[in-house]
């Protein structure tokens, strides 16, 4: 099992209004080349469904998950419920910070090969952080500052 985080701080915005951002998920294709589509349906306000598909390698990655809105924590948890990997699941939390708002991204992933994870694993690692990065940057702009970016292979400031 793999994990990538990414935390950045969004100055001068609301915790509450950088939440409403990140879980705008449609959003994401207009944001970050790799992310091919996203469809949200939202029956239900605190436990949406969301279909993903991004560039990886020479393919395209699908997933469905559920995600699990928290407006009162501000958090967002998700979970892969069919799918490419075999596990993926994390989490956005947000909350104050002296100079606007932190945004912190985790994940957990597993593609099931073990055979082939010493190849696949790192390539999905970093395309999995400039993704997120990219899409912070993208919804908050030069606002966006990244403050750490960490993964099971080793952490970078």
């Amino acid at each position: 099992m793999e994990s990538v985080s990414v935390h950045a701080v969004v100055e001068g915005v609301e915790p509450r209004a950088v939440f409403d951002q990140v879980v705008e998920f449609e959003r994401y294709p207009d944001l970050v080349e790799t992310v091919k589509s996203v469809e949200v349906v939202r029956t239900d306000p605190v436990r949406p469904t969301s279909s993903w598909e991004v560039f990886f390698r020479n393919g395209i990655l699908r997933w469905d998950e559920v995600d699990v809105l928290d407006r009162e924590a501000l958090t967002v948890v998700f979970e892969q419920t069919e799918g490419d990997f075999d596990v993926f699941r994390g989490s956005w939390r947000i909350g104050p910070a002296d100079a606007g708002t932190d945004v912190v991204f985790d994940a957990d992933f597993d593609f099931g090969v073990p055979s082939l994870a010493s190849i696949i694993d790192p390539v999905a690692v970093r395309v999995l952080t400039e993704t997120i990065v990219t899409t912070m940057r993208g919804l908050f702009g030069d606002r966006t500052e990244v403050v750490e970016v960490g993964s099971s292979l080793g952490a970078t400031r």
